[in-house]
């Protein structure tokens, strides 16, 4: 009776080597897709942390009482290490699942200014909910086949444009003028005269010159080593944080921690109440925002997963990525969970890329970036080792890797490349992949009617471009009907 080695059974079950990758890849690409998002651990206790709600109370803790963002991180941390452990198992796809940003920022600023967190957290799990029932009707999907190829290529340059951009603005190599013209430029007051940007500049080049010398393992390398100058020119410099310091690191100062190891408080957990927010601001309001939540959440990780297929060269003759109901279906149970751990919607994370750039191919990254996740619990002050800044250049490489794929839209049909153009430039013009996808998808239907090609259209993206309309309109619409 012969025995099947783990490593065997690894390489069977997450097709390895019939994706045509290696063991170390997929770990290697796991840490990296870990390290590019690391930073919501971070991020994500900063912003919903200390906002209060409409009682004044911050998120897991009593009024009156001080904000606890280590409770925070903790459940972050653990709902992303759990989820993304499941797209790797469930779904055999690349991809992490981490608390959404922007949709997180919704959430502290526009629903809990309304009601209290537990209700704007059950609003949340409302929305999750609605998605999974898209998902298993096969609505969802339907919507996504039903695109065509060339807007799903343009999707995935537009997010290779954003992420690019995200990548340079958290090095604080982009930053904003603070005036309306123009209103972003060149590092501080248009130099880029900080050291900790001197460290992403340095580690941009590391890693170019990596990449072109074809050395393994080259983005995680430069992570690794830019993180170690980073810590070694804050011990010179100490230079601290943008909060207190203008010249200082973007999100957390790179310094060597105290303590390596701490026990997480995973108090956080179910602290949501599913229909609180009905009572609060009325059935109207919550309808609106769990449509303007829904509709985030929905097309972004459409575009996420086609960008990231398409990088790992993941998708089918039609552009459409391997098992797509199966990752559709974990990340909306994802936004279920962020829900239900008070953490804000969890999605789908566009850094996956940056894993794949380094050779990922299968599930199997994402289950080890899931570890990592899970061990960040733990390893809290290790994470904060690693600023935004030794991060940003992964960004960066990966944004170039999915902006090739432009050659691949036809630029001399205007029916197809007016909607492209539009989701390409508004993604990171308007630093929103929803933007993006629904400026496309609006443009596309636009173009055809004006050609007098209605029957081109597939009646799905016509019930889509209404929606986007609803979207881009909702301002207005809260106006008319007196909502605040």
């Amino acid at each position: 009776m012969s025995v099947v080695s783990p490593r065997a059974a690894l390489d069977r079950y997450f097709r390895i080597s019939e994706r045509g990758s290696t063991f170390g890849r997929e770990v290697r690409g796991g840490v990296v897709t870990f390290f590019a998002m690391a930073y919501i651990v971070v991020l994500n206790p900063l912003i919903i942390g200390n906002a209060p709600d409409v009682d004044g109370a911050f998120l897991g803790v009593g009024i009156g009482e001080e904000p606890n963002l280590a409770k925070i991180a903790a459940a972050t941390a653990l709902v992303a290490g759990v989820l993304t452990i499941a797209m790797g198992v469930v779904a055999n796809f690349p991809l992490a699942v981490a608390a959404g940003l922007g949709l997180n920022a919704f959430v502290a600023f526009g629903l809990a200014t309304q009601m209290t967190w537990a209700d704007a957290m059950g609003l949340v799990v409302i929305e999750g909910i609605l998605i999974v029932i898209l998902v298993l009707t096969g609505f969802r999907q339907a919507v996504f086949n039903a695109v065509p190829r060339s807007l799903k290529t343009a999707i995935s340059v537009g997010i290779g444009l954003f992420i690019a951009l995200v990548g340079l603005v958290n090095a604080g190599f982009v930053t904003s003028t603070g005036v309306p013209s123009p209103p972003i430029g060149l590092g501080a007051d248009g130099a880029l005269s900080t050291l900790p940007v001197a460290v992403f500049v340095v580690g941009l080049i590391t890693l170019i010159v990596l990449y072109i010398r074809k050395v393994k393992g080259a983005i995680l390398w430069t992570i690794v080593g830019t993180a170690v100058l980073a810590v070694i020119v804050e011990q010179i410099a100490d230079l601290g944080t943008t909060y207190d310091n203008p010249a200082g690191w973007n999100l957390n100062a790179p310094a060597v921690p105290d303590r390596v190891v701490d026990l997480p408080d995973l108090g956080l957990l179910g602290e949501f109440s599913l229909l609180g927010s009905w009572e609060s601001v009325g059935v109207v309001s919550v309808l609106l925002f769990v449509f303007t939540l829904m509709l985030a959440d929905f097309f972004d990780t459409m575009g996420t997963m086609v960008a990231v297929g398409s990088e790992g060269d993941l998708l089918d003759a039609d552009g459409n990525p391997h098992n797509s109901r199966e990752i559709l279906l974990v990340d909306g149970i994802a936004t279920v969970a962020g829900g239900t751990a008070a953490v804000s919607s969890n999605t789908s994370y566009i850094e996956s890329a940056s894993g794949v750039g380094e050779g990922a191919r299968t599930g199997l990254a994402s289950v080890i970036t899931g570890l990592c996740f899970l061990l960040a619990m733990f390893f809290a002050p290790l994470v904060g080792m690693v600023p935004n800044e030794a991060a940003a250049p992964a960004l960066v490489l990966v944004g170039f890797l999915m902006m090739t794929q432009v050659k691949n839209i036809p630029w001399d049909d205007l029916e197809l490349a007016i909607p492209a153009f539009l989701t390409i430039a508004l993604m990171p013009f308007t630093y929103s992949i929803t933007t993006g996808i629904g400026a496309g998808f609006l443009g596309y239907v636009l173009v055809k009617l004006a050609r007098g090609k209605v029957r081109d259209v597939h009646p799905l993206l016509w019930v889509v471009a209404a929606f986007f309309l609803v979207y881009f309109a909702i301002h207005p619409i809260e106006m008319l009907l007196g909502i605040s």
